[in-house]
């Protein structure tokens, strides 16, 4: 049986790659026979980079603001077709924040800004930008201030970055800011619209209560003052997507024009998984949490669809099962407590339980 084993990373224990391994490991002990097609997958957040490059990328490392401003070394990769993929999570990313320091209010998207700098500086065209798992919720005004946006406040001193000083937004120019040259594309997994970003995202990025009410607030703002200024379009703060990474989302539409993509389709695309599932006869895919959502637009929804269209069934393995997703069946859960000592372990040993109820 030719398989092909495509899933997402689980959850900060492991990497996309390393989740395919170790599925890949459980399912030869069972059946060893059987040619097995490795194809780690991503949404657009952290791990992209390393999902969709190949040896014809040329890696280019950059030094960017990272989430509290603090220098760091990211990268993009160069296609072979002129294009660019950008990861945005690695500068401004919420793992790159100790759990005791997250809070959006300091959190910036200026490093995103100096990667597409970086990639525009090199022709790159399209520069496609994967969305998510990032620690801000700043609306894109610190990308934009990267690129050369002038945001101000009511005296005319400039915006400080991070969520804490957006309610006084009071006017955004284009300062030195000069066209990119180039179509830019979202690549997002959710749907959020720009007033929802705080409310959904908050909460995991260190935002209470408090704090969720006032950055709402602020991103109204944001939106009331780029519609003015900029000329932005009232519908694009509507838009599924617009809110994701906290807002990165609509900044980038508002100000580049940006198109939010599907991530995972997308993604999918660049790494040849509908060619693959298509010469298969199983598709395995998986996350760390298995839920209701996990069918919109994710990794697990986008490698079901193109094993329906292609008439394969599609299983998988996941972290934890909180839900079903019509079309993945069977799928067996590794850690139904939370991940121990040694999740790829419990990863492999899901997988020889898949492996076994397929003879």
């Amino acid at each position: 049986m030719r398989v092909v084993i495509a899933p997402d990373s689980f959850g900060g224990t492991l990497r996309a790659d390393e989740a395919a391994s170790a599925i890949a490991d459980g399912w030869r002990r069972v059946r060893a026979d059987d040619g097995l097609v490795l194809l780690p997958m991503s949404d657009g957040g952290e791990g992209l980079l390393d999902v969709v490059a190949t040896e014809t990328h040329v890696r280019h490392e950059v030094e960017v603001a990272g989430p509290h401003g603090h220098p760091r070394i990211a990268a993009w990769l160069q296609q072979p077709d002129g294009s660019a993929v950008i990861e945005s999570a690695s500068a401004c990313g919420l793992h790159l924040v100790p759990a005791s320091a997250r809070t959006p209010g300091r959190a910036t998207t200026y490093g995103v800004g100096q990667l597409l700098a970086a990639a525009a500086a090199h022709g790159a065209d399209p520069i496609r930008v994967g969305l998510g798992g990032s620690a801000s919720i700043d609306g894109g005004t610190g990308a934009l201030l990267a690129l050369g946006y002038r945001l101000t406040v009511a005296d005319g001193s400039g915006l400080k970055i991070g969520g804490d000083d957006l309610h006084r937004l009071a006017a955004i120019d284009r300062g030195w800011f000069r066209p990119l040259d180039a179509e830019v594309e979202l690549l997002a997994d959710v749907t959020t619209p720009l007033a929802e970003a705080a409310i959904r995202f908050g909460p995991q990025k260190g935002a209470d209560e408090r704090d969720i009410e006032r950055y709402t607030h602020a991103l109204r703002r944001v939106a009331s003052v780029f519609e003015r200024d900029l000329g932005a379009d009232p519908a694009l703060a509507e838009l599924p997507g617009s809110g994701a990474a906290g807002g990165l989302g609509y900044g980038l539409m508002a100000a580049l024009d940006a198109k939010v993509r599907p991530g995972a389709a997308m993604v999918a695309d660049l790494v040849g998984l509908p060619a693959a599932v298509a010469d298969a006869d199983l598709a395995i895919t998986g996350e760390g949490r298995l839920d209701a959502t996990s069918g919109q637009g994710k990794v697990v929804a986008a490698v079901r669809q193109l094993a329906a269209q292609a008439g394969r069934p599609t299983a998988a393995v996941v972290g934890q099962l909180a839900g079903r997703v019509d079309g993945v069946d069977p799928v067996e859960e590794a850690a139904a407590d939370g991940p121990g000592d040694d999740p790829a372990a419990e990863v492999a040993a899901a997988s020889e339980r898949l492996a076994a109820r397929f003879g």
